[in-house]
């Protein structure tokens, strides 16, 4: 849970509810004479503190700001490791190479990337989220040059393992600066967004490297792509401070409440005496009087509660290069093991394993083109096998409009019917339509490039399809996982990443060549099955998701 109570408070709430609250439980509605901070008539999770520099109370001027760095990072970390595909023709003949060896290159950087998020989690977490923002960008501005330059296989791999390193906060730190600047009830939308352009810059990679390798060389796309890397630095040192803000763990609350003293109004309003730094304080969840002085929460008492709400701007130590930790090691040593420990959570496995499958179903697209547009019945060019590439950007853009608003609605709907109380899989009936949508999308592409269909039913339905559902099924998956298990999120993303980016590298290893001896039906409709496998489970979190986090209430996870 975002809001912290002490024991008894927290019983009294539950009491009045008649219901249980559990880690991933929110309250989006005042409850008896517990009342809340609110953004119109919106309880806001979490409770931001009255301090102008925590990253909650922002203006919308620097959230904008903020999050169009964290997004042009996001995207440019993401364009160059799979805007290879069309470009895999002329390095076959550059390096004097075979397509699954060029292939390679694709995979290797998926592998690497996974991985290379135990290094940038662990420090996004001990000094911030700024300083792995710039120095990941750095390296990927340094393996674009690299790139551009490489002359033989091996130089060019080198190119790509270091292109992993880098690219690697693509994956795990947007989710986290979400979860810092913004409230439950908008992440839906600002999640998804985060997951288009992630997954439209695997989509606009290729689109840009097919035309400029045609036309210009493919050299000169990653002199472009080191360019825009350029841009995104600079927009980051500019424009995005730190968004890191330590909010009171449970245990941090319970021992403020002992250092607490009755207000001299006589109301129940706790005022704290033993803590006085504000950065400390920016978890706390106030109380206001009682029915008996103050009967509802009107838009004054929010503006006394929160007088910066909507107004704040960074500090000037917000924009220092990285933020001091008094334990780093510890810190680091806990984000290297969470990962881990997730795996043992059903609730992540079942996040990690649609979205795992899911990319893959996109991650196929990627690999297959060349294999299946450049050959005879099509015999298409580097340029018109990239712009197939805009079918599934147009499908992600369709996913961006409708996914996050529709699973924020069903939620929304269903909280009004429990009495303004949230349970995080309140979200998953969402899904239902776009693993539809998959089903579809797969069939399309694997009987229609096995039965040389023309390439427009095959770009316009399976392509688009595939945008669609890879921009919703694991954004809302993530969604929920990360709503179950916030204060580790970021360790969460990784776990999710790593079994995501090893199931992808295994897939690039062999799909080519099981394509080219059974056809294209058996691997893309086997991953096909496992993804309606793994969304099915979706009903199982549905209806025992609850009971499920209640096991693991106790867990040191929802401590850190």
């Amino acid at each position: 849970m975002e809001m912290n109570y002490d024991e008894a408070e927290l019983h009294a709430i539950e009491q009045e509810l008649g219901k249980e609250i559990l880690p991933g439980t929110e309250l989006m509605a005042d409850v008896g004479s517990h009342h809340f901070v609110k953004g119109g008539s919106q309880v806001l999770v979490p409770q931001p503190s009255a301090d102008p520099h925590d990253p909650l109370n922002w203006s919308p001027k620097w959230k904008a700001m903020c999050i169009t760095a964290s997004t042009g990072v996001t995207f440019m970390q993401g364009l160059g490791p799979l805007a290879l595909a069309p470009m895999f023709g002329y390095y076959i003949e550059d390096f004097s190479s075979t397509l699954p060896d060029v292939v390679k290159f694709t995979g290797v950087a998926i592998l690497v990337l996974g991985f290379s998020n135990f290094i940038w989690v662990p420090l996004s977490t001990s000094f911030g989220r700024r300083p792995v923002y710039i120095v990941s960008q750095l390296i990927c501005f340094g393996s674009s040059i690299w790139r551009a330059k490489a002359t033989t296989y091996n130089s060019f791999m080198g190119a790509c393992i270091l292109n992993g390193i880098g690219a690697g906060p693509a994956e795990t730190i947007q989710p986290a600066v979400i979860a810092d600047i913004f409230f439950l009830h908008d992440r839906g939308f600002w999640n998804t967004l985060y997951w288009v352009f992630y997954m439209g810059s695997l989509m606009v990679g290729p689109i840009i490297a097919g035309a400029m390798s045609l036309h210009v060389g493919w050299r000169n796309f990653w002199w472009l792509n080191t360019a825009l890397l350029g841009v995104s630095i600079l927009s980051v040192i500019f424009m995005f401070p730190e968004t890191k803000w330590h909010r009171v763990h449970p245990d941090e609350y319970v021992n403020q409440l002992r250092t607490e003293k009755v207000s001299p109004t006589g109301s129940t309003e706790k005022v704290p005496t033993g803590l006085h730094d504000p950065d400390k304080l920016g978890g706390e969840v106030a109380q206001v009087p009682t029915h008996g002085t103050m009967p509802d929460l009107s838009a004054q008492a929010t503006a006394e509660r929160d007088p910066f709400l909507g107004k704040g701007s960074p500090s000037k130590a917000q924009w220092r290069f990285y933020q001091p930790n008094a334990h780093p090691f510890k810190t680091i040593a806990l984000d290297l093991w969470i990962p881990w420990k997730l795996f043992a959570f059903p609730i992540v496995e079942f996040a990690a394993f649609v979205t795992s499958w899911s990319c893959s179903s996109f991650l196929t697209l990627n690999l297959i083109q060349s294999q299946a547009f450049a050959a005879p019945p099509y015999l298409l060019n580097s340029q018109d096998i990239g712009f197939m590439n805009f079918a599934i950007l147009i499908g992600a853009m369709i996913g961006l409009g409708t996914a996050g608003p529709f699973s924020d609605w069903v939620s929304a709907r269903a909280t009004r019917k429990n009495g303004g109380i949230r349970e995080p899989e309140m979200r998953l009936p969402a899904m239902i339509p776009y693993v539809l949508i998959m089903m579809l999308g797969n069939f399309v592409v694997a009987f229609g490039c096995q039965q040389k269909w023309p390439w427009a039913a095959i770009v316009v339905i399976g392509f688009t399809c595939a945008g669609i559902q890879v921009a919703a099924l694991p954004a809302m998956v993530t969604t929920y996982a990360v709503d179950s298990y916030k204060p580790v999120a970021g360790s969460l993303m990784v776990a999710i990443t790593v079994n995501k980016n090893v199931w992808g590298y295994g897939f690039s290893e062999f799909i080519n060549t099981w394509i080219a001896e059974k056809g294209y039906v058996p691997p893309i409709m086997t991953n096909m099955a496992l993804i309606t496998l793994w969304c099915l489970f979706g009903f199982v979190f549905y209806f025992y998701g609850k009971t499920l986090r209640r096991w693991s209430k106790n867990s040191s996870v929802h401590r850190l």
